[in-house]
């Protein structure tokens, strides 16, 4: 491996919530220079699903960061879960959370992930995931070079900083 400093993210859950950190950091990262690989394994190859990045969602049940504050209540009062499993809470959580990203800028998860794809990071889909859930590569976003083992994962981030999300 070269001097270059090197990240390697991991993303295993298919949540709106746990698709940023990743996209956020991996962009940061590569404005500083930083070499970024993104390993997508279990529900994190949501985030990459063709089918799925346009619906990621973040459901309030048992999210215990989940505050009244986001729907306008001041506080910091959580939202109780009770109320999480009404129907129709997780369709509107996911909505008061996109319309802040839009409001801040942010961009939705495909368009960062072309961003991160175009500015040089590196996307890759974990092999034992996609045979279990029956994917194939034609089910991803354009980007993800290719579905590799944890072992091949581990051998082409040697050295690097590993952030487990």
């Amino acid at each position: 491996m070269s001097d270059e400093r090197h990240m390697a993210f991991i993303c295993s859950k298919g949540t709106l919530d746990m698709a940023l950190p990743a996209l956020v950091m991996g962009w940061a990262a590569l404005g500083n220079g930083i070499d970024v690989t993104i390993f997508f394994t279990f529900w994190g190859l949501d985030i990459i699903n063709k089918h799925r990045v346009d619906h990621l969602e973040i459901a309030p049940v048992a999210n215990t960061s989940m505050k009244m504050s986001m729907m306008g209540v001041p506080g910091n009062l959580g939202i109780p879960n009770i109320v999480g499993v009404l129907p129709g809470m997780t369709a509107f959580a996911t909505k008061l959370m996109k319309d802040k990203m839009k409001a801040l800028e942010v961009p939705p998860v495909r368009e960062y992930l072309q961003m991160l794809v175009d500015a040089g990071a590196k996307l890759y889909a974990c092999k034992m995931s996609v045979d279990m859930m029956g994917l194939t590569k034609d089910d991803f976003v354009e980007g993800v070079i290719d579905i590799v083992t944890a072992g091949d994962f581990i051998d082409m981030t040697e050295g690097a900083q590993i952030i487990f999300i």
